[in-house]
C-alpha cells in the first residue's frame, strides 16, 4: 500500500492578482486586506493588513 501525499493547501481565491490580493516587498509576498476579506477569518499570523483586528493572534508570553 502506498501513502498518498497530503492535499495542497487551498487558497480562498482561484487566482491571486498582484496589486489586488498581494504585492511584493523586499522579495516577499504581502497579502492585502482584500485577500484577507476573501479568506474570511484571521489566520493568527500577525498579518500586516488583517481586517479582523488580529483576533486569533496568540499573545507573546515570556
Amino acid at each position: 500500500m502506498t501513502k498518498r501525499a497530503a492535499p495542497a493547501r487551498q487558497w480562498p481565491i482561484d487566482q491571486l492578482v498582484e496589486g489586488v490580493h498581494y504585492y511584493r516587498e523586499d522579495g516577499l509576498m504581502v497579502l492585502t486586506e482584500a485577500y484577507h476579506l476573501a479568506r474570511g477569518r484571521c489566520c493568527g499570523n500577525r498579518c500586516r493588513h488583517c481586517p479582523f483586528d488580529h483576533i486569533n493572534v496568540r499573545s507573546k508570553r515570556g
